[in-house]
């Protein structure tokens, strides 16, 4: 049996607003609260990973890193930068407005956060 990631919980201090903001920069359907599970707020990444917002008093942040094609990680930048979204090259400073034109991982990488702290990179090829 293959191993994959079905959804993780990403804790928040209002689990809308980053649903929200996670669904908007990334190009993702918004659809509300779960139907049976109203505590979080889930954001379908692709067919095998869900991001469950969680509301938390005291969010802790996390580090969530995707891999997207070119395409996409243009239209990210595109639409952080109509928000005027702060982005950046390196985790310590995610809001440098830079893009990483060689990410150790090969390609183009980016980083920016939410209000509760939590880190987002994107790597692309």
């Amino acid at each position: 049996m293959t191993i994959t990631l079905n959804h993780t919980i990403v804790t928040a201090a209002d689990n809308d607003e980053a649903a929200r903001f996670f669904a908007a920069v990334m190009g993702l359907d918004h659809t509300g609260p779960h139907p049976h599970a109203r505590h979080f707020v889930p954001i379908k990444v692709n067919e095998q990973l869900t991001l469950d917002f969680l509301t938390v008093a005291r969010p802790q942040g996390h580090h969530l890193a995707f891999d997207v094609d070119a395409a996409t990680f243009d239209a990210v930048v595109y639409r952080l930068d109509a928000r005027d979204i702060p982005y950046g090259d390196q985790p310590a400073h995610p809001d440098n407005g830079r893009i990483d034109d060689a990410h150790p991982l090969g390609g183009r990488g980016l980083y920016f956060s939410d209000s509760s702290g939590n880190l987002y990179e994107l790597i692309s090829p």
